[in-house]
């Protein structure tokens, strides 16, 4: 399950740094010479979708990797900048803060 759950959280990550791309995308498009609202109409839910679903994966990664109270407020205040998700995400793999569970390991029985 835990490691399910780390698998979802860097998924949601790097799609909510990709919705905000289209976000900015589609904000330069409706205030630019065009004009289109499609853009944001489009992905302003996603991006708001996925905005909460990373801060409810940041709770539960938090809890289950047992992260301090800092790097679980640094986490959660990523999702606010444009594509911070991703730094963190590959600051908490390089750091070993998104390390799979240790599963139970077993001794080699002797052959022979």
């Amino acid at each position: 399950m835990r490691e399910k759950v780390t698998r979802w959280f860097v998924a949601v990550a790097v799609a909510e740094a990709c919705s905000w791309l289209g976000l900015l995308v589609g904000m330069a498009v409706k205030y630019g010479p065009p004009g289109n609202e499609i853009g944001v109409q489009v992905f302003g839910p996603v991006h708001g979708a996925l905005f909460m679903a990373y801060g409810l994966l940041t709770l539960l990664v938090a809890r289950q990797q047992r992260w301090g109270w800092g790097i679980t407020l640094v986490a959660l205040a990523c999702a606010v900048p444009p594509f911070a998700t991703l730094a963190f995400e590959r600051w908490a793999r390089r750091r070993g803060r998104l390390a799979p569970a240790a599963g139970p390991t077993r001794t080699p029985a002797p052959v022979g």
